[in-house]
C-alpha cells in the first residue's frame, strides 16, 4: 500500500493561516494546539536593500493527513483550502519526483503509530 504525504511549497505561502483554521475546525482541535502551524522565519537583511521574510506551514504530530477525508477520496482540509495552492497531497513516490524542482519545498510524511 502506498504511503501518502503533503508537499509544501512555502515560497508562495501568504501567512493567511487558513490551513490552521480549517484543520482546527475539521478535527475540533483545542485552543493552543494545532494540526498544522504557520511559522514566520525572519525578517533578516539579505543585502543593503533586500530583506528575507518567509512563512512555513508545518504539520504537527496531530496531523493524520485527514484520514477520514482522504478515505472518501477528498483532499486533506489544509490542501483543499490553501488559497495560494502551496500544498499538494499525493503518494510519497509522486511527491518525491516533484521535490527539488524548486528550492523552497518540504515534504511532510506523518509518523506511523
Amino acid at each position: 500500500m502506498p504511503k501518502y504525504g503533503i508537499l509544501i511549497d512555502y515560497e508562495f505561502c501568504s501567512n493567511c493561516h487558513t490551513c490552521e483554521v480549517i484543520c482546527k475546525e475539521e478535527h475540533d482541535i483545542p485552543l493552543g494546539k494545532w494540526g498544522i502551524k504557520v511559522f514566520e522565519v525572519g525578517p533578516w537583511p539579505v543585502n543593503d536593500d533586500k530583506w528575507q521574510l518567509t512563512y512555513v506551514p508545518v504539520p504537527t504530530d496531530l496531523c493524520d493527513l485527514c484520514a477520514d477525508r482522504t478515505a472518501q477520496g477528498k483532499l486533506p482540509a489544509c490542501v483543499h483550502n490553501c488559497y495560494t495552492g502551496s500544498m499538494e497531497y499525493g503518494t510519497i513516490e509522486d511527491l518525491s519526483k516533484r521535490l527539488g524542482r524548486k528550492s523552497r519545498q518540504v515534504l511532510f510524511v506523518p509518523k506511523e503509530d
